[in-house]
């Protein structure tokens, strides 16, 4: 193939995979929810998970999207140096996100802010959102995309704490943004947290954080006993599946951490809502892919 043929290709893969995801959820949540839906005892709560699973069965059979926001497209890529596409990817996640709005199809979820109008392609400026991590000495791509809906990204949330505040304040600031908005994300939660200097960087961490697979653990056993600690107090809150009660209020807590400015601790929240529509897609040189968040799928 000449390079044209090769980002056709790429650009058809993409544009696939993305309309996969707003069909079928990853592997791990549906694992999770499966373990949420068996330790409800309250009937309200059962019908719930038992509505989602239908839902999330019907989309799959005909083929349409599981919820009707499809969100706004999002791409995490950790790229080789070496990856023979490098240069062309902007152009290849646009236009795979332009094919995927009409294939899938897709919301038109893209509104040009100031102007209010929306483009009717999910693409404007700079969007769809790319969050580029290089790794040097590679010659592939791993590729996180997700699909951020208006409901689960109305709890998010960034400020800096004074040092005194400690990581208590932290877990404050978590508790009280849960409180107030997490009925609105459509629970059960995957609840990401950053905390690092300033309110950019522990932004796109909490972000980050989302695309980690569930029961994953931060490698530093202080964050991972801070990521149970949490869990265990949103849970505690009792906001159960879609906000109507139950025994538990997230799928999970993920914590991505910087080393910080001693005067400084920055803190931000993201959510995910039960219907975390998130993939991941490896390619190698040749544009061969691996799909390490679903089992099934055949693009």
């Amino acid at each position: 193939m000449n390079a044209n043929e090769q980002i056709q290709q790429m650009t058809d893969t993409i544009a696939r995979f993305i309309a996969y995801l707003g069909r079928v959820l990853p592997d791990d949540v549906n694992q999770k929810l499966q373990e949420l839906a068996e330790q409800e005892t309250s009937p309200h709560a059962k019908l719930v998970y038992e509505t989602m699973f239908k839902n999330q069965a019907l989309a799959k059979e005909l083929e349409r999207p599981s919820c009707q926001d499809t969100g706004v497209i999002q791409f995490f890529p950790r790229v080789g140096t070496h990856f023979p596409l490098i240069d062309a990817l902007p152009e290849i996640f646009e236009q795979a996100v332009l094919q995927a709005t009409k294939d899938a199809p897709l919301r038109h979820n893209a509104v040009e802010t100031f102007d209010e109008v929306n483009t009717g392609t999910n693409v404007g400026f700079r969007a769809p959102s790319i969050d580029w991590q290089l790794v040097p000495n590679s010659d592939e791509l791993n590729l996180d995309i997700y699909m951020a809906g208006g409901g689960c990204t109305l709890p998010g949330r960034a400020m800096v704490l004074m040092p005194g505040a400690g990581y208590e304040g932290v877990t404050q600031f978590v508790l009280d943004q849960m409180t107030s908005y997490g009925l609105n994300a459509c629970p059960p939660l995957l609840v990401g947290v950053g905390i690092a200097t300033s309110v950019e960087t522990a932004a796109i961490l909490s972000k980050r954080a989302l695309m980690r697979p569930l029961n994953s653990k931060n490698p530093n056993p202080k964050a991972a006993a801070m990521e149970e600690e949490l869990e265990k107090g949103i849970n505690a809150i009792g906001l159960g599946p879609q906000g109507l009660s139950g025994k538990n209020s997230v799928m999970g807590v993920h914590i991505e951490n910087a080393a910080r400015h001693p005067s400084t601790i920055g803190v931000a929240v993201n959510t995910g809502c039960w219907s975390h529509r998130r993939g991941n897609i490896i390619f190698r040189p040749d544009l061969s892919y691996t799909i390490s968040s679903h089992s099934e799928v055949a693009l």
